[in-house]
């Protein structure tokens, strides 16, 4: 079948005018019921208008080509306008649309799209388009189009059936779920209408999975690509061809992918995990990038609890603030009744964050078998958990001096998702029958029992570390106050809750009880650089971090102000050798004006609205802001510009 059986004399309309894009919808839709294409005009309307609100059908170089599938439709059949004046369709390159095809298509076929395939290559061609604007009747019209077609496909085929259904299928996700994932969906899409090839796109985005592939979708379709930075569930695909690649090709590269999986050069993927997974001929993924996944996967899990769970506590300590509470001491921030509701509230989401980021890495990395063991690691980690714990409490009593914190989170969930995967080994000599249970049973009992029991061995080793750390820094104190300051608040910038921020953080509070209440202001102004520079960074130097880390930068802000650290976790997790290092200089920095300003506080937490009880509260916030402000500065030094990744 060709074009112009398709497309019908009473279905042209040359030189028309037109105001906006929807007068210009509504005049091809117009043309279509005339010739008695449509068995109802609003349902299929609402079609096409339903397929626009996804992104505009517009090509570019003044082309568009309005389409949708719908039961309204009697035939498969196209209609046609010439705008002499163009019209502003939203095309890609902002160019006014003067050629216009609607496509109308039923639901239990895709003959069109080989039509749709070949009027797009003819429409590539510019003196096609310039004949085509040209026509003087709509006979001239029809008379181009057949000669362009009898050039192009001189061998004419028989008709042949044509496979129903989507020919190409996609999987897109970013780490973050926002802007990339959909952007790369939306490109592949229009790439596969451009060339004729239907593509459907799953999005895994932050919002869950959108436009989600089905059995039937995946068993019909000639293959599938995954433009992705964080791992899908790909056991669904097996047997069926794929192409791997990163979500900045899925934007920049949507053509090139589709044709590889046209021209057969997709590898076939298998489920079984011993069998080589299917990799992009042109980017094989690398071991690094395959660690960043895992890493963003839990970060990106973990970034709700860091963000809800901060504000919250930082509500609690302006309750307790205006309260008047604010020299309350250890319990400042809970002491008036409705702050301690709100603050409460907070420690709970916020005490999940380290278990989300450890199962969540695991999962990444074996699949859901992955989580249990990941979260009991991560729990493992955040609480001190050991063998003389256990055996001296007979309770699920930490020690508080062997909390490994996030540092022991990101090795635990890492741990996990390795253990899971050699237990997949271990057990792929049992039967067949037995695959339903190994997931659900035999990987999550034998992979958490491992993980527990390393998780207690590595424990006390972080102990042994603190109580170094401790002792090492008592001794330093006796010599240099200057030199103690700025160290103890770089220790708090190292791991954000860990062994090196625990330690410092201990020795602070405990020499407030000797009357030493600088040590203290040094540890908390230090605390509260990182989140805070970070805050800084993503408000004034946005090309270093991805549209989400964007989102969430401002509320850096509270968190830092109210002495939160663990804001700046998801930031240095994503990217730990640069921001870590940028960080312990800023807090390096207010820890030595602290002391050059004989900064005192006699408050344990409560960052910014604990200031009215320190001595020399301006000194303190001259730190604070030259802290920030040079761990900001050496952000943009040691950062890359973040121009594709997402």
């Amino acid at each position: 079948m060709r074009i112009i059986d398709l497309l019908k004399a009473s279905a042209i309309e040359l030189g028309v005018s037109v105001a906006s894009k929807d007068e210009a919808i509504d005049k091809l839709i117009s043309l279509h019921s005339g010739a008695g294409n449509l068995a109802d005009v609003e349902k299929y309307k609402e079609a096409i208008l339903a397929r626009e609100a996804q992104g505009s059908t517009a090509i570019g170089e003044g082309i568009a080509v309005p389409h949708a599938k719908s039961d309204s439709v009697r035939v498969p059949a196209l209609s046609a306008i010439t705008v002499p004046n163009g019209v502003d369709y939203q095309a890609p390159d902002g160019k006014p649309s003067d050629i216009l095809f609607m496509i109308a298509a039923p639901l239990d076929g895709d003959l069109h799209l080989e039509i749709l395939s070949r009027l797009m290559v003819m429409l590539m061609e510019p003196e096609f388009c310039a004949d085509l604007r040209n026509a003087k009747t709509t006979e001239e019209f029809l008379s181009i189009i057949d000669k362009k077609e009898s050039e192009k496909y001189p061998d004419e085929p028989k008709q042949t059936e044509v496979k129903t259904g989507y020919r190409i299928l996609a999987v897109t996700a970013c780490p973050t779920g926002i802007a990339h994932t959909y952007m790369a969906a939306e490109a592949l899409e229009k790439a596969g209408e451009k060339m004729g090839y239907p593509v459907k796109a799953e999005t895994n985005g932050s919002g869950g999975a959108k436009n989600v592939l089905t059995k039937k979708e995946i068993a019909e379709c000639d293959g599938i690509i995954i433009a992705a930075d964080k791992n899908v569930e790909m056991g669904r695909f097996d047997g069926k061809p794929v192409i791997k690649t990163s979500v900045s090709n899925g934007i920049n590269k949507p053509e090139e992918l589709i044709q590889k999986i046209i021209d057969g050069k997709g590898a076939v993927y298998h489920a079984d995990s011993s069998e080589v997974s299917a990799a992009d001929d042109d980017e094989k993924e690398s071991f690094g990038h395959k660690l960043y996944k895992h890493l963003m996967n839990g970060v990106s899990h973990m970034l709700p609890f860091v963000v809800g769970g901060g504000v919250l506590i930082a509500l609690g300590f302006l309750i307790d603030t205006i309260a008047g509470n604010a020299d309350v001491g250890g319990t400042f921030g809970f002491t008036n009744n409705i702050a301690a509701v709100v603050f409460w509230i907070g420690k709970a989401a916020f005490a999940f964050m380290l278990p989300i980021l450890a199962a969540y890495i695991a999962q990444s990395i074996a699949d859901r078998p992955g989580l249990l063991p990941g979260f009991v690691g991560g729990l493992f980690a955040a609480n001190g958990y050991t063998f003389n714990a256990f055996f001296e409490n007979k309770d699920l009593v930490g020690d508080g001096s062997a909390v490994s914190g996030f540092l022991g989170a990101l090795l635990a969930g890492f741990l996990a998702g390795i253990i899971v995967e050699l237990l997949k080994k271990a057990f792929s000599w049992l039967p067949k029958s037995m695959d339903g249970i190994k997931p659900v049973f035999i990987y999550p009992l034998f992979g958490t029992l491992i993980m527990g029991v390393i998780m207690c061995l590595i424990n006390p080793v972080i102990g042994v570390l603190n109580t170094a750390l401790s002792n090492g820094l008592a001794s330093l104190g006796e010599t240099s106050r200057l030199l103690l300051s700025v160290i103890l608040a770089a220790m708090m910038a190292i791991d954000m809750g860990g062994p090196f921020n625990k330690a410092a953080y201990v020795f602070g509070t405990a020499a407030i009880a000797d009357g030493n209440t600088w040590i203290m202001a040094a540890v908390m102004i230090g605390g509260m650089v990182p989140p805070i520079a970070i805050a800084l960074s993503t408000t004034f130097n946005k090309k270093k971090w991805n549209s989400e880390e964007l989102k969430s930068g401002p509320v850096n802000y509270l968190m830092g102000l109210c002495f939160i650290t663990e804001g700046a976790i998801p930031y240095a997790a994503a990217d730990p050798l640069r921001v870590i290092p940028s960080c312990m200089v800023g807090s390096a920095v207010a820890g030595l004006v602290t002391s050059l300003f004989n900064v005192a506080c006699p408050a344990p937490h409560g960052g910014i609205f604990t200031f009215i009880v320190c001595d020399n509260p301006l000194g303190y916030i001259v730190a604070l802001v030259a802290g920030s402000v040079a761990g900001a500065l050496m952000l943009a030094l040691l950062k890359k510009n973040r121009t594709e990744k997402a």
